[in-house]
């Protein structure tokens, strides 16, 4: 797996580096030697955020967490992350995974549960053409994290959503 390690607002210590390349080697088993991962450490008001992106094959994989400490929030988002891939790998098995390696680490992967995805309500509504700022009023209005509208210039269907951080996101889909 290739590893690309970013500080935002911080310069990043050799001894933080090896430790993250040494703790992402353990998830080499559930993804292909093509696979790349991006380390990205921002520092703000005390607080520092670590975000891991694993690219293999075109899936992807994330997870973010913040704490005092870079070491503890790259622990922290290294254990989402594992958690993700590890219950969803039967799922993943024919596009990601591959097998496991180790004695131990399929006797690991065998006795998580695996869960099946299930469908507990359906909705229809209408996708009327409106500005993103017109959506993201709406989706204010309803109280939602997201919002899915057509996009009054493109005709296009877009979506907005509100971050963690209170800031908002446009998901815009290649064509």
């Amino acid at each position: 797996m290739k590893i690309t390690t970013t500080g935002r607002k911080v310069g990043l210590k050799d001894m933080f580096l090896k430790r993250v390349e040494t703790k992402l080697a353990k998830l080499d088993k559930f993804f292909s030697d093509t696979a790349e991962a991006n380390v990205t450490v921002t520092v703000e008001k005390g607080w520092q955020t670590v975000e891991i992106t694993v690219k293999d094959k075109g899936f992807t994989c994330r997870a973010e967490k913040s704490a005092d400490r870079m070491e503890d929030a790259f622990d922290a988002a290294l254990d989402v992350l594992t958690r993700r891939i590890v219950k969803n790998r039967k799922k993943l098995e024919n596009r990601v995974c591959q097998p496991a390696v180790n004695e131990f680490a399929a006797a690991q992967l065998e006795t998580d549960a695996e869960e099946d995805y299930q469908i507990i309500r359906e909705k229809h509504f209408s996708c009327k053409p409106s500005t993103v700022e017109e959506a993201i009023l709406e989706m204010n209005m309803l109280g939602h994290t997201f919002f899915l509208f057509r996009d009054a210039d493109s005709d296009e269907v877009h979506a907005v959503y509100r971050r963690h951080n209170g800031s908002y996101g446009l998901l815009i889909p290649e064509p």
